[in-house]
Order: C-alpha cells, then structure tokens, then sequence
C-alpha cells in the first residue's frame, strides 16, 4: 500500500492513541463495557485539538511485510489533521477538513483534491468518533473474559457500523484512569494492519486553523489526488 492509503487506513487511528503504555496494574477492579463506553466518550467529547510525536507501523499481510514510520501529528476538531512524516521519507499529510494536500517533497510534487468522505466521519476525526462511539461502530471487549491487557488497559474491539474501505475493524487498548487510547490497531479487508503508538501529547493547546492549509513551495508541481 502506498503511505496515501496508509493514511486513510490510519485515519480510523486518528481516532487514536494519545501517549505511552500505561503502567501494569494488579488486581485490577471489575469494570463493564457500559462504564467503558461512557468514559472513551466523555474523555474525547471534551478534545478540541491534539498534537503528539508518533510511531506507525503497516503490516502487508500478502506480502508479509512490515513498514516503519514516525513523526509528528496535528489534529483538530472539523476534520482538520496534519500529518508530518520524517521517517522514511519525508512527507507532508495536511487537510483543512475540506481539502487534502500530500507534498512529497523528494519528488517536488504535491497532490491535491477534496478531502476523502472518510475525513468528516468517524475514520477522519477521532474527536468526533471515540466521542460518540456506538453511533459509529459496534463495540465488544476484544477478550470479554479478561478485559484488561497486560499492562492494565482495557481493550475494546470495534466494527464500523456503516462500511468503510479502509477500515473493518479498530482495536483500542485504553487507560481506564484517564479513558485516552495508549495503542491501536486498524484493520483493513484484507487484514492489512496499521498501528501507531504516540508519545509527548499536547491537548487542548490551541491549534491555530493556520497549520491545516498548505502552500507548495515555489516550483513544486501540483498533480490531482487520485
């Protein structure tokens, strides 16, 4: 898969992970999916904006081969992200909600187009989709018989309730104390996954609109998304 579609794949993750693994915790009290439910969504309905360096890894499962990638993410409400990749290759990700521009700097190219459907619903902005979850997906505990992963966060398995290309199924690890998303995991059709793992988070610090426009630098070529 191109990085462009491992974004839109990783978009359901823009739903994401906000910092690092959270400490193991024994003894851990009972907890319910309901109780689950209501903590993700009130912990992301209160987000206007998140900033946070990243770890991504795609997994070609036809291939059998795995992707590294990192880099610093933007994100705001309105379906606003921009997407900093430094590692591999340098590239650009930016999108104002209504357009979307990939500027590849080694081949002194942007490409440019309306910003995919998936941008405005829940794979686009995970503000709006961890904030109203069963609207978007069908949601279970990935192990109803032990909720909680090794390092103490609990694990839900979400299923798009309306079918997305891109996305079949997202599982999220999260911390039961603060309900913010330590890992996660998209899945697309083919079983394809994208993972990102984010660390040194900032929310709510005031994004200014500014950073989710894009300008080509003088003699970039612009080329239409397709």
């Amino acid at each position: 898969m191109t990085r462009a579609r491992l974004l839109l794949a990783a978009l359901g993750l823009v739903l994401v992970g906000l910092t690092g693994s959270a400490a193991a915790q024994t003894a851990a009290p009972a907890i319910s999916l309901d109780e689950t439910v209501r903590g993700l969504e009130s912990a992301y309905g209160k987000m206007n904006d998140l900033k946070a360096e990243f770890d991504q890894t795609a997994f070609n499962k036809s291939l059998n081969q795995s992707i590294p990638a990192k880099g610093v993410v933007y994100l705001k409400k309105g379906g606003k992200l921009r997407w900093e990749y430094a590692d591999p290759t340098p590239q650009q990700i930016v999108s104002d909600g209504k357009t979307l521009w990939i500027y590849t700097p080694a081949l002194s190219q942007v490409n440019t187009g309306a910003a995919p459907e998936a941008l405005s619903g829940p794979a686009g902005s995970f503000l709006a989709g961890l904030g109203k979850v069963r609207e978007h997906f069908a949601v279970r505990f990935l192990n109803p018989a032990e909720p909680r992963d090794k390092d103490g966060n609990v694990v839900l398995d979400l299923t798009p309730k309306q079918p997305l290309p891109t996305m079949a199924r997202l599982v999220l690890a999260l911390d039961p104390r603060s309900w913010e998303v330590r890992k996660a995991v998209v899945y697309d059709q083919f079983e394809n996954t994208v993972t990102m793992l984010f660390r040194k988070t900032t929310i709510n610090g005031g994004l200014p609109d500014s950073l989710f426009t894009f300008v080509a630098p003088k003699g970039v070529a612009t080329v239409p998304l397709r």
